[in-house]
């Protein structure tokens, strides 16, 4: 169009805009943002929201609340593009500032912002914003929808509200996986490793397929609880392809985490094959090698402790004393999926 001297208008620009938001391309959103204020469209609502989103999109929230703070008319787009920015940048608190002056300038949430909205709460642990949300929701009439329950059941979930979580979850007609992860890994959060136990049986009962998520959050709920046989057993069925997929390095670093906290001989064993699968499936992960290196020492075997630290010398790793091999936010892929839903 530019090449053939066509000019853009206010209707090209969002397109435009959003193509490179998807392909997080800077460079060229910016350019065609200094095309924008040239020609003279800088103060439409459709045309701002999309330079919104471009800015979101590659993190950059800075310009963003400037592009925010320039637009002389907003809408339920214009907040929650805000809101979803902060919350996917980690500024869980700047994302609930941003609804509260949403909220404090009369502009009615949609849908979509309250899901952005308690994602931000539950990271941030703003149970009392979690809650106003929830009676907006019933003030509204609003059907719970997968997305809209199971983001509620994230947040009473992390904010230790159980009970709260299940009402959420009796309430909702329709149900997935998410959903039913959500519940299991606030009741090992808040009630310990036997109600969620309960819950993946049950889970399984109505025909719901675990995912790799499921198991993670099962498997850490026995390892918090030292329910060393049925971690085994449940570890046992997903090595046996029961679940339709292999355990990856997270279920593994569960295991370790489960048969570490045992002290016989066979679990100590058992933890010594799955720490070693650790090294095998990221071999450049210095955690690792030093969870090996203290079973190995644990174990009374300083030979393999000294071979494991020329191991990390050869390959140039170094012991990090801030990371974990097992200390995983397990549950955070499944609401970043809800997120996904809505982006």
């Amino acid at each position: 169009m530019h090449k053939n001297s066509i000019l853009l208008n206010n209707y090209s620009f969002p397109f435009v805009l959003k193509a490179l938001a998807d392909l997080k391309l800077m460079k060229e959103g910016t350019l065609v943002h200094a095309q924008i204020v040239k020609v003279g469209f800088s103060n439409d609502i459709y045309v701002g929201n999309s330079l919104l989103n471009l800015y979101a999109a590659s993190g950059d929230m800075g310009l963003c609340g400037k592009v925010f703070d320039e637009m002389l008319l907003r809408d339920v787009v214009s907040w929650t593009v805000m809101i979803s920015g902060f919350k996917e940048s980690g500024r869980f608190d700047e994302a609930l500032i941003v609804f509260g002056r949403m909220r404090s300038e009369g502009v009615a949430p949609n849908q979509v912002t309250v899901v952005n909205a308690l994602a931000a709460c539950a990271c941030f642990g703003a149970l009392d914003m979690g809650v106003w949300i929830h009676e907006h929701v019933k003030r509204n009439g609003w059907e719970l929808d997968v997305i809209l329950g199971t983001s509620l059941i994230v947040m009473y979930g992390k904010c230790g509200k159980t009970e709260e979580a299940l009402f959420v979850f009796d309430e909702m007609k329709e149900k997935n996986v998410f959903t039913w992860n959500a519940v299991i890994k606030g009741l090992a959060l808040s009630k310990g490793g036997k109600e969620a136990i309960r819950w993946f049986f049950r889970m399984e009962e109505k025909g719901i397929q675990p995912d790799e998520v499921t198991l993670i959050s099962v498997l850490c709920a026995c390892a918090q609880s030292g329910f060393v046989h049925m971690g085994r057993r449940i570890f046992s069925l997903l090595a046996d392809g029961k679940f339709g997929f292999p355990p990856n390095v997270k279920h593994y670093a569960c295991m370790v985490d489960l048969l570490a906290r045992s002290r016989t001989q066979a679990n100590v064993e058992f933890g010594e094959i799955a720490a070693w699968k650790l090294v095998e499936l990221e071999p450049q992960n210095s955690p690792y090698y030093v969870v090996l290196s203290n079973l190995y020492a644990k174990m009374g075997k300083w030979s393999d402790v000294e071979k494991f630290r020329n191991l990390m010398r050869e390959r140039g790793l170094k012991k990090d004393m801030g990371s974990s091999a097992v200390g995983f936010e397990h549950q955070e892929h499944a609401l970043d999926s809800v997120a996904g839903w809505v982006s």
